[in-house]
């Protein structure tokens, strides 16, 4: 079997955004209109400038006693957030998820064009196993080189 890509894998082919100005409250709306679990945060211009998560909510909103009414998504979202190419294999996309401590990573072309979000749902359990072994083997090369 052919591993899949990140962009074959994607479950939202449509692009879930809010601009930078909007209230918490209004990308939560958003995010439960799409039943997801993160906003992609785009300006005007369509330039990614971040993406909120629910880890974003709540750490960095409901952890703070912030308003969600109140406190604008570029108060809290994750700012340059990491991405992948759509070419990039999915066991690939999940060591780096792994890696960084990240549930979504925003799939972006060479041209920026921003094709979606990838998660950690998106992933069959394969590979995720295959992710697994790719890092416990590049732990075992830098335990080696060290």
């Amino acid at each position: 079997m052919l591993e899949r890509t990140v962009f074959e894998s994607i479950s939202h082919r449509h692009l879930v955004s809010v601009t930078p100005s909007v209230s918490v409250l209004q990308a939560v709306w958003v995010m439960t209109a799409d039943n997801g679990g993160s906003v992609l945060v785009i300006d005007r211009a369509g330039v990614l400038q971040g993406i909120l998560t629910e880890h974003d909510l709540l750490t960095r909103v409901l952890a703070k006693g912030l308003s969600p009414q109140a406190t604008p998504v570029s108060a809290v979202m994750t700012r340059c957030p990491h991405t992948v190419e759509p070419e990039v294999k999915v066991a690939q996309a999940v060591l780096m998820m792994m890696e960084h401590g990240i549930g979504y990573l925003p799939v972006v072309s060479a041209a920026s064009r921003i094709l979606g979000v990838f998660s950690g749902r998106d992933a069959l359990p394969r590979e995720i196993g295959d992710a697994v072994s790719l890092a416990e083997f590049n732990e075992q090369v830098n335990d080696a080189l060290a």
